[in-house]
């Protein structure tokens, strides 16, 4: 991978509605994410883009990740002129600029998720992830991704932000870190002695 990726770098994993998304976050270097569902913090060094069913047979994966350039806060009708009748056009977006598009050398595939929003990881697991499930962090780890996220956000400048410092419950940790678990896979874990 011709990517700076490192194995401490912060990485954003998110969903690419469509094939279009795509193509734009490519030709045109940027993915913008609704103001009002982001997620905690957007200051990272990489968002890796999970293709959703819309893709057809390249959906279910992981096959692109792109370096955070920078990021300010829009609007839709900014964003997507083409489209000034959406019902969201005048909602505020973040629009987060991106180096190129760089594909994985081995796609991550979805495994047994199959919902996703955002979930954040480093460098080491994405480099390492055969599935969505390799990405998610162990629950030491969590905390330390925690504190990484946490200081990114006090120090960027553009956060006021009153994050909860890292001395969290396991599964507030997880429900800030984006990893969410169905009851079946709750009870897996447990045999497994994971928390996801």
């Amino acid at each position: 991978m011709s990517l700076a990726l490192t194995p401490v770098s912060l990485v954003l994993v998110c969903v690419v509605p469509t094939p279009r998304d795509l193509e734009i976050a490519r030709l045109l270097g940027w993915y913008r994410i609704p103001f009002r569902t982001a997620p905690k913090v957007i200051a990272v060094d990489y968002l890796a883009f999970y293709q959703p069913a819309s893709f057809g047979e390249r959906g279910g994966q992981i096959e692109y990740i792109a370096a955070v350039r920078g990021h300010e806060l829009t609007t839709r009708a900014e964003l997507l002129r083409d489209e000034a009748d959406h019902p969201r056009a005048h909602e505020e977006y973040y629009k987060i600029q991106l180096g190129p598009l760089e594909r994985l050398p081995t796609p991550i595939r979805a495994g047994r998720w199959r919902r996703l929003t955002f979930l954040y990881t480093t460098g080491e697991y994405l480099l390492k992830a055969r599935t969505l499930h390799d990405l998610t962090l162990q629950s030491g780890e969590r905390t330390l991704l925690w504190r990484a996220l946490r200081e990114r956000a006090q120090n960027a400048g553009l956060y006021h932000t009153d994050l909860p410092e890292a001395d969290l419950p396991p599964e507030v940790l997880a429900m800030l870190l984006g990893i969410r678990e169905g009851p079946q896979r709750r009870k897996e874990n447990a045999q497994e002695d994971e928390i996801i």
